[in-house]
């Protein structure tokens, strides 16, 4: 097969062998890809440290007969550095990543969470105000794109504004006639703190602010649930997120 050339952001990557690693990337044409950097583990690669996390990059990849290809270069357009070197905006890039991760399906075109992610990327490297508050916007408008946007304003069964509960398997926010058991209760201040970054460009979601800690607190528990159950698994991100938010 002929080799390839790609433009895209690297997710994550995993060892494999003594030399080698599996390198997962957002590409803008073909969507997120899986390949084999060979000895880039080795202190002689000429890969060096262009596949790391965060790094927008441009590669050639020729196609694998499986779910692999093979990278055989790869060149930094943006390194993103400053986002590892600060722990919190790292906490906030790895979100990010990691939600890509979920959502984007192997080889499916989609430009539009392409730049969603570069985006987000480039707010952190501005070093926003609060950097989880980006990556809680980034993530509202990844679900927005993916079709699972939450409903904020009103009932996501009747369209009713007089809620007061909160259910991610019905969409949202729900009233007191169409919530399922288990359904939680929610603030309209949490509600409308969401609403806020949901709208918010991404360069400026860093300086949303909550009214308090409290709904702050308990808008972040809605969107991370809410995430989680369309997911349909843990973010283990998550948890260092919360620990470095403001």
């Amino acid at each position: 097969m002929p080799p390839y050339k790609e433009q895209g952001v690297v997710l994550r990557s995993a060892k494999l062998g003594e030399a080698d690693k599996i390198v997962t990337v957002m590409t803008q044409g073909s969507g997120k890809v899986r390949g084999v950097a060979k000895g880039i583990r080795k202190t002689t690669s000429r890969f060096g440290a262009r596949l790391e996390p965060f790094t927008h990059v441009n590669l050639m990849l020729y196609r694998g007969r499986g779910s692999l290809d093979t990278i055989t270069q790869a060149e930094i357009i943006a390194p993103h550095r400053a986002i590892r070197d600060d722990l919190s905006l790292f906490a906030a890039g790895e979100t990010m990543l990691e939600a890509v991760d979920r959502v984007a399906e192997e080889h499916e075109r989609n430009v539009r969470i392409v730049l969603l992610l570069l985006s987000g990327l480039r707010s952190l490297e501005a070093r926003p105000i609060d950097p989880a508050a980006v990556a809680e916007s980034f993530l509202l408008k990844l679900l927005s794109v993916s079709g699972f946007h939450p409903s904020l304003t009103a009932c996501a069964v009747c369209g009713s504004t007089d809620v007061q509960l909160f259910s991610a398997g019905l969409g949202g926010a729900v009233c007191a006639a169409d919530a399922e058991p288990g359904a939680g209760h929610v603030t309209s201040a949490a509600l409308a703190f969401l609403g806020a970054l949901a709208l918010a460009d991404l360069e400026d979601a860093g300086r949303t602010t909550a009214p308090d800690s409290r709904t702050r607190k308990e808008a972040r528990g809605l969107l991370f649930g809410f995430a989680e159950y369309h997911l349909e698994r843990r973010m283990k991100s998550v948890p260092m997120l919360v620990r470095t938010a403001t």
